[in-house]
């Protein structure tokens, strides 16, 4: 599982030129999955992205999490996550999960973020979108289940 986590003053999600979802100061992500990965993967993750300080802090220090703030999250889909890029011209996508079992794991991941802390906004799976955003800081991190788990 990987996921772009973006904190932003502002995003929004549009198709068809129609805003679908928006949030206000918080987290923008973009969320993919592959093989291997299952519900114990995005527990790991939730948990990360929940506790991990990403705020500025009144001195202007990164100390706060989501919570401490009390931002929005703006979850999106993004199987492009999972590009390979070694070969040719074109992106291939086979290391991506399978629609099926990304979208139930893209619903397990949501729940899990509205359980632990509170509903995200969201894009819809596997539409085309436009994703805009105001990114604060900017402060860009890029998360990969590959890295939590203990060695």
């Amino acid at each position: 599982m990987k996921v772009i986590l973006t904190t932003v003053k502002q995003a929004s999600v549009s198709i068809d030129q129609k805003k679908i979802a928006s949030i206000q100061k918080g987290m923008l992500l973009l969320v993919g999955f592959c093989d291997g990965d299952n519900q114990d993967t995005v527990d790991l993750m939730v948990d990360k992205i929940l506790k991990l300080r990403v705020f500025c802090d009144e001195n202007r220090q990164i100390n706060l999490s989501i919570s401490d703030v009390g931002g929005d999250i703006l979850s999106v889909s993004q199987f492009t996550l999972y590009a390979n890029t070694s070969k040719g011209r074109r992106p291939s996508f086979i290391d991506a999960l399978n629609p099926r079992d990304a979208l139930n794991l893209y619903e397990y991941f949501n729940a899990r973020l509205e359980l632990l802390y509170k509903m995200p906004s969201t894009g819809i799976f596997g539409a085309f979108m436009d994703v805009n955003s105001i990114n604060e800081g900017p402060f860009t991190l890029i998360l990969d289940s590959s890295e939590l788990w203990p060695k």
